[in-house]
């Protein structure tokens, strides 16, 4: 029974008071990178191993449960990573495994760190690397909130000392290449462009980029060493531009032909109509890192923005 507001003894039910809100998912971002020799590429696929697939295994042991990872950079089988981040969402009850007890109590990411490593080894994963993790604000995504990412690809030629050591990354070219001719072309295919002469086009996808860095170097060990960095890379981007710079240090192509592959492309050239793409091995690519602007503003208003696709008009006026 309740009262009414004159003390009158009422037989109206009492309402029941609402169920708080679920709590929100922590999101955990983390640092990793890997040797890509024995991995069928990053993206998870049935009954092979994927850098993915044995995260997210790792993951389910810590847990109990899966736990969904988005990736900053998909990388193909064979190409390895120094510096791939990852994001994921933890429930609470989840970040309960990670805290500790009593006064062996520790932050969630140092928690989630700690677990991870050793169920990698438990898993038998020396070639996947924790690095770090970082509770971050539910703005920040690992794929769309990048500003750029940075890749490394070295050859070894006729002029470079053969290390066996260094044999895992690094692609032998029979013959001697013109470094300085590739830098030159190099320079020539910076900035906003559709890449499409050296992308393999995706269904919905856009194959505009804004190439920021590639530079070529020849190491003292005679080793040619390239450095890109861009906005984002479409599938096979990297690969295929370094193996356009190949051709042109081997005399095969102009110091001119990769820009006005590009030129062709933005002047509405489909795919069929440019040469095929030289490939080249995926052992040679390293993932080196991913940038991302300052706080969550930031992350956002990045994400919002990566997620407009550009269009060839853009480039066609």
């Amino acid at each position: 029974m309740t009262q009414t507001p004159d003390g009158d003894a009422s037989s109206a039910p009492a309402v029941p008071a609402a169920a708080a809100p679920p709590a929100a998912p922590s999101r955990f971002r983390i640092d990793l990178g890997y040797v890509g020799t024995d991995f069928h590429g990053w993206a998870a696929q049935p009954s092979l191993r994927t850098v993915q697939g044995v995260l997210e295994e790792g993951f389910a042991t810590v847990f109990g449960e899966r736990v969904r990872t988005v990736v900053a950079g998909r990388t193909d089988a064979g190409v390895h990573a120094r510096g791939q981040v990852v994001h994921c969402d933890l429930r609470p009850d989840a970040l309960a495994h990670l805290t500790g007890r009593g006064k062996r109590t520790r932050e969630p990411a140092d928690g989630l760190v700690s677990r991870l490593r050793g169920v990698l080894r438990h898993l038998g994963a020396p070639d996947l690397v924790i690095h770090g993790a970082q509770e971050v604000p539910a703005e920040f995504d690992a794929r769309f909130s990048a500003v750029w990412r940075r890749y490394s690809y070295r050859i070894a030629d006729d002029e470079a000392l053969r290390d066996p050591l260094a044999a895992q990354h690094t692609v032998v070219h029979r013959g001697t290449l013109d470094h300085d001719a590739m830098a030159g072309a190099a320079y020539e295919v910076l900035g906003l462009h559709d890449f499409l002469p050296f992308c393999k086009p995706r269904p919905e996808s856009t194959t505009i980029r804004t190439l920021l860095d590639l530079a070529v170097v020849r190491e003292d060990s005679g080793v040619i060493a390239l450095d890109l960095r861009a906005d984002a890379f479409c599938h096979h981007m990297v690969r295929a531009l370094v193996g356009g710079l190949v051709r042109v240090g081997s005399g095969a192509w102009s110091v001119t032909e990769p820009a006005q592959l590009l030129a062709r492309a933005e002047a509405g050239a489909d795919r069929a109509e440019l040469p095929p793409m030289h490939l080249m091995p995926a052992h040679g690519l390293v993932l080196e890192g991913v940038g991302y602007p300052d706080g969550p503003d930031g992350w956002a208003l990045q994400a919002e923005s990566a997620r407009n696709r550009r269009q060839p008009g853009e480039l066609r006026g």
